[in-house]
């Protein structure tokens, strides 16, 4: 699928059509004819923040039609014979080819396909092409295959040290820094502390295809692993992977990296080193007096080409650096939570089941489905088995239980009346804690709403004459059997002989106001 986030991405940077299609994996043609419908539907950058990449992709191009394709290949080793003479490019020989097709009535290669044809036919003859690279373009970063060792203090063993090289294509000014782990934690610190280093960042990165940087290799096509191309877009560079065993497509670091080898690594052999500071500390030392060395076969260094012809050409460096995120996939669970490092993180309960994407980095948490955030957490740590949960996230009947308290029971329990009161502070008082009684309090509201709050009255002040500690249950049972209704009977019944017999008694309090 034609990448046309990415594509508006790196043109609103100023990245040549050329260079977009490269990274993009795509042609050039495929780019300007995105780009025209950008402008044609007036499709503003940044994409609107509730924008998916099908809602873009049907914006763009709804009725989107499969081209044709009836292409005619090049004489590929009168390209190679012509390539051996001075003053031939391939783009010259591609024009000469596309005129060649048209007056056959043949649809020519894309120059990109053209080029590509002509490297893997290249590559038998064993025949390398010389591309130069323009100022602040790009960056080739690995590792160098030989290793460094510091000692530890504690039991003396060695432990090895592996060094990282960043250099830039135009002026090969490089950047080197050792590391305990090639993991991706260490991959991103080096590439933060790089571009810190350069002062700003070049439009392209050219990483060997290691799994820190590239989770499947492919040369149509690479997958760019998810936490490095956030990095990129951080640094608003793009990544453009070099084929799988082709030093050849990043000259500048392999050919660094050797003498990285041997005018650091190997020139720091004779020295103890007990810490990975110390190490880094003699490292950089030898990196100024490595960048300042002059070249042999031009005039200047790699510090003085690097000042007079690149910097200024780099992107400035964003105002923060990035902070590394891992991601990982996670089935959110029945209690609507996910699992993250043995700490629990709540998503909206219409997730459960539902496999998700979760962003980790050492403040947040960040869940995504469809690359669409659903909910964030402040980032737990400490004894495992914590919850973080958002009381939107809870279905309805579970938000219902958790809003109520201890407090709030004998509130409510305060406006049925006195001993209704009493009751709820009886159930809660009978357990050792007391989120314990919560349920039965619970049906104490449900037994008003079905049998009306005076009736819930009369049943505890019944419940209450039996004993001091009354539970939900003898409650319960006092309105299933309609007890406190017997009572309420009797007394109905009693005022109305007394009234019919002997009319109303005034008692002496009555008699000793009037006389008052």
């Amino acid at each position: 699928m034609t990448k046309y986030r990415e594509i508006l991405r790196l043109h609103s940077s100023g990245i040549s059509q050329r260079g977009i299609a490269e990274t993009c994996q795509c042609s050039r043609n495929t780019v300007a004819k995105v780009l025209a419908r950008a402008g044609e539907v007036k499709l503003p950058w940044p994409l609107p923040s509730d924008m998916t990449d099908s809602d873009l992709a049907t914006l763009l191009f709804p009725k989107k039609s499969v081209p044709s394709s009836n292409h005619q290949l090049p004489d590929l080793e009168y390209v190679h014979k012509e390539m051996l003479k001075a003053g031939i490019t391939l783009r010259l020989l591609w024009v000469e080819y596309c005129t060649t097709c048209r007056l056959a009535g043949n649809q020519p290669l894309m120059y990109s396909q053209f080029c590509y044809h002509y490297q893997k036919y290249a590559e038998t003859k064993r025949a390398t092409m010389h591309i130069p690279r323009k100022p602040g373009e790009q960056i080739e970063v690995d590792w160098a295959g030989k290793t460094a060792v510091i000692v530890s203090n504690e039991t003396g063993e060695t432990i090895p040290v592996y060094v990282f090289v960043g250099v830039l294509s135009h002026s090969l000014y490089a950047y080197v820094e050792g590391f305990l782990a090639q993991d991706q934690e260490c991959w991103i610190a080096a590439h933060v502390n790089m571009f810190r280093y350069f002062g700003g960042v070049t439009r392209i990165l050219v990483p060997d295809n290691l799994k820190t940087g590239v989770e499947k290799s492919d040369w149509y096509s690479p997958t760019i692993n998810k936490t490095y191309h956030e990095m990129a877009e951080h640094y608003d560079t793009a990544v453009v992977p070099a084929r799988v065993r082709k030093p050849k497509d990043k000259p500048a670091v392999e050919g660094t990296v050797g003498n990285v080898s041997t005018w650091i690594i190997a020139a720091l052999r004779h020295r103890k080193f007990f810490s990975l500071a110390e190490l880094n500390q003699a490292i950089w030392a030898l990196l100024t007096e490595f960048n300042s060395k002059p070249f042999q076969k031009k005039e200047g260094s790699r510090l003085s080409l690097f000042l007079e012809q690149e910097k200024s050409f780099l992107l400035p460096l964003p105002k923060t650096s990035f902070e590394l995120a891992t991601w990982k996939i996670a089935t959110v669970q029945l209690n609507y939570h996910v699992t993250v490092d043995k700490m629990n993180y709540s998503v909206p309960s219409e997730y459960i089941k539902r496999k998700v994407d979760v962003r980790i980095t050492r403040q947040v948490v960040e869940v995504f489905y469809h690359h669409q955030r659903i909910c964030s957490h402040p980032r737990l740590y400490g004894h495992p088995g914590q919850y973080s949960t958002t009381l939107e996230h809870m279905p309805p009947d579970h938000q219902a239980y958790v809003q109520w308290n201890g407090e709030r029971f004998i509130q409510w329990a305060g406006r049925i009346g006195h001993h209704t009161e009493i009751t709820v502070k009886a159930i809660l008082a009978a357990h050792k804690i007391e989120q314990q009684a919560f349920k039965s309090c619970l049906g104490l509201i449900k037994l008003a709403d079905k049998y009306s709050v005076s009736r819930l009255e009369a049943a505890c002040e019944k419940a209450l004459f039996y004993t001091p500690s009354p539970s939900y249950k003898s409650v319960k049972t006092i309105l299933v059997t309609g007890q406190d209704k017997v009572d309420a009977e009797q007394a109905t019944s009693a005022d109305s002989e007394s009234v019919t017999a002997h009319g109303y008694t005034r008692g002496a309090d009555y008699y000793g106001r009037i006389g008052k």
